[in-house]
This record gives structure tokens, C-alpha cells and sequence, in this order.
């Protein structure tokens, strides 16, 4: 027998996938109500739009769509993005702008672009469990700071960014979702953006922007978002790296996305991408162009945050109803996206939870998964955004009685 392990690169290894992935596979019982997975709903998507969008396309491109096409991107999307980001006041030009084939390869060639073994990635504690996976692809060293109710500690990161340079070690970059953060829901305050920013340029260090979740508020007023407040404060920009995906605002099957950043970041992840995928298809592009210009996806977005604000809602009275404080259980709350963070009494390990909730029928994401280094072990991820009202109710009732079993 061949001894595979020893033959595999160094940095694959140990390496073990994406951990979610692997929870989900739990979830095939049918009468399981998943909190797990970032879904957004299907009541959202936009089916007849989408059904006329690729009717028209295979009728008038079908030969380019079946070849393959240009690996930066397709020039009539580049010019949909443009226009896109615009409204967030972010200005930008083609060589600004590479497509992506979604949000997660945007992460794993921000990864393999900057990183080598060992390298540090600062990171809120928690943070997205998929940006851990792509940047551990790279044998990154995570450094983390647990995160505030306004975001982002700053003033914490550059304690730590002081302490390490001491060690003549210095940050590869400082990754951060601003806006409804996975796993807490969380949205760092325009104080907190500008702070980081100003650290940024003190310390030389980029910003990974993560924004999957932007356009889904529902409480509040929008923020700037570090991108543009860097393109707008600081003599146009380049030390922020931006990346978007439309999985959350259009629907999760196209895999797009784009990054954006300085030109010479920009061309670098495109001779990554020559390498890895080549092309993004053209079809889905072509989609994701049409839903840009061609459906009325502004008043799609206000359909998603009313449906999804609904949803939210009623989670958070079902939680009141179920969990009073004597329980010892804690959440937090969140003016968008699709998430809220779950804390129960310290005692309680929520891996081991997991599968006494599948007892239940309801199922989370243990919070463990979202810790770059010494995780913690008394929180859950929930999302709101794919099971009905009624199933939502239905799984907090759950919790609570499989909490209560094992109290």
C-alpha cells in the first residue's frame, strides 16, 4: 500500500477541509430544523426573472457561452460592478476588478497571494469560518482579539500588533467583515472603520474587506464601508482589498463574485487565477449582468430585507419566550445579514450540544469552528434567513428543551 499522507504537499497534509462541511452531513433526517448553513431563502430568489435573463442569453450568446472566455472577467459585468459601486460611493476602473467564481475563491486567492507558512493573518475573534479554511490552505498563523458590540477591537489589534513586532514579526494583513459579521452578526461603528483604517497606514498593514452581507440591513442607516472611506480619506485608496459575492443578494448557485483592489493586487490574483480555475463561466456572468441592469434588483434587495427583517424578528421574540435570563443563555442581536451569535453557560460544550440537538431536530453551527487559535466552547452560530417563520419558532422551542436536558 502507498503511503499517501507522506506523498501529500506540506501545507495539505493535516490540513482537514472546511469543518462546517462537515457538520452539515448530519443534517440529511428530514424533520431535523437546520439554524446551520448560511442559506438565504429560496421564497427570494428570482426565478421568472432569472428564467427570461437565461432564455435571452441562450438565444443571443449561446456559442460564447459554451467556449471558454476571458479569466479576468466578462467586460459587461466589469462595467455592471462599476455602476454597482457607485451607489456605495466607491469609484473604480476595470483593472480595479477581478471576477470571481464566489466569495470563498475570492478568500483563497487573497490567501494564496499574501501568504506564506506561518504567516500572520489578524483576525476578530470570531470571525468567518471560511476565511479560516482558505487562508489555512497557506499554513496561516491566526492572531485574534475577541470582538466588541461595535465591532472590531482596534485598539486590541494594535496591542497585539506592537507586541509581535517586538518578536520582529509583522501581520500580513488584518481581515474583518464589517457589516453583519458571520458568525455575530455584529457591525462595526464608523468610528471603529476610520480608527482601523488610520492603524492601517500606521502599521503598513492591508485590510481584507469580506462584505457578503452589505446590502441586507434592516435597522439603522448604512455605514461607509472601508474601502471607500480609504479611496475617500486617504488620497484614493490601495490598502484595502474588497470581496464580494453575489451568493446572498442574487442566489448561492452561480458562484460570482469579485474583488477589488489596487491594480497591481488585482493583476496578481488574476495570474493566481490563471493557474487554479482559468475562466469564470460566461453564462453565470452573464446572469449576474443582467441581474444588475436588466431586473429591477433594487426593488428585489427591499423584497429581501423586509422578508428576511420579518424573519429576524420573530426569531428574537421566540428566544425571549424560550430562553429568560435564569437560563444563562445569551445572543446577540444585529440591524442586518443572516446571523446572530448564541452563547450559553460555560459549562456546556456546544460540540457536544450539536448532537444532542440533533436528538432534538434542530441543528447549529458549534461556535469552535470560528476561532483562528484557543477556541472557545460555549457558542453557537444561527442563522434565520432559510427556515420558515414557522420552523423558526419551532427550532428555539427545541433548543431550549434540549438546553434544559442537559442542565
Amino acid at each position: 500500500m502507498i503511503d499517501w499522507k507522506n506523498r501529500y504537499a506540506d501545507n495539505i497534509k493535516d490540513y482537514q477541509g472546511y469543518p462546517l462541511g462537515k457538520t452539515l452531513k448530519y443534517l440529511s433526517d428530514p424533520e431535523i430544523i437546520s439554524l446551520a448553513g448560511g442559506l438565504p431563502s429560496p421564497e427570494i430568489f428570482q426565478t421568472s426573472e432569472l428564467r427570461a435573463a437565461s432564455e435571452k442569453i441562450l438565444l443571443n450568446d449561446v456559442d460564447k457561452i459554451m467556449q471558454y472566455s476571458a479569466i479576468p472577467g466578462e467586460q459587461s459585468l466589469f462595467e455592471a460592478v462599476i455602476d454597482f459601486l457607485k451607489r456605495d460611493n466607491i469609484h473604480l476602473e476595470k483593472q480595479n476588478i477581478l471576477i470571481t467564481t464566489s466569495g470563498q475563491h475570492g478568500l483563497d486567492l487573497a490567501g494564496r497571494a499574501f501568504l506564506d507558512k506561518g504567516d500572520i493573518v489578524l483576525v476578530d475573534r470570531p470571525t468567518f469560518a471560511g476565511a479560516l479554511v482558505a487562508f489555512n490552505m497557506e499554513k496561516a498563523t491566526f492572531v485574534g482579539v475577541d470582538i466588541e458590540p461595535d465591532g472590531t477591537h482596534v485598539d486590541g489589534i494594535e496591542t497585539k500588533i506592537k507586541q509581535l513586532q517586538k518578536n520582529n514579526k509583522t501581520p500580513k494583513f488584518i481581515y474583518v467583515v464589517p457589516d453583519f459579521q458571520n458568525p455575530t452578526g455584529i457591525t462595526m461603528s464608523l468610528k471603529k472603520r476610520k480608527q482601523l483604517l488610520k492603524l492601517s497606514y500606521a502599521y503598513d498593514i492591508p485590510i481584507v474587506e469580506d462584505s457578503p452581507y452589505r446590502d441586507l440591513r434592516y435597522y439603522g442607516k448604512d455605514l461607509p464601508s472601508l474601502f471607500s472611506l480609504d479611496q475617500e480619506l486617504y488620497n484614493g485608496g490601495g490598502n484595502v482589498i474588497g470581496l464580494y459575492t453575489f451568493s446572498k443578494i442574487f442566489c448561492p448557485g452561480l458562484r460570482v463574485g469579485f474583488n477589488i483592489g489596487h491594480p497591481e493586487v488585482i493583476k496578481k490574483m488574476a495570474n493566481i487565477k490563471e493557474g487554479n480555475i482559468l475562466n469564470t463561466p460566461k453564462y453565470n456572468q452573464d446572469l449576474c449582468t443582467a441581474y444588475l441592469t436588466q431586473m429591477d434588483f433594487n426593488a428585489h434587495l427591499d423584497k429581501c430585507r423586509a422578508y428576511y427583517k420579518d424573519k429576524l424578528a420573530i426569531f428574537l421574540e421566540t428566544m425571549e419566550k424560550y430562553f429568560p435570563k435564569e437560563s444563562g443563555v445569551t445572543w446577540t442581536t444585529s440591524e442586518g445579514g443572516l446571523f446572530l451569535w448564541v452563547s450559553v453557560p460555560d459549562h456546556i460544550d456546544t460540540a457536544q450540544l450539536f448532537f444532542e440537538a440533533i436528538k432534538h431536530k434542530v441543528a447549529f453551527v458549534p461556535g469552535e469552528q470560528f476561532y483562528g487559535e484557543n477556541p472557545e466552547k460555549n457558542h453557537m452560530r444561527i442563522n434565520f434567513s432559510f427556515a420558515s417563520k414557522e420552523q423558526l419558532k419551532e427550532a428555539v422551542k427545541r433548543l431550549s428543551a434540549c438546553i434544559k436536558s442537559i442542565d
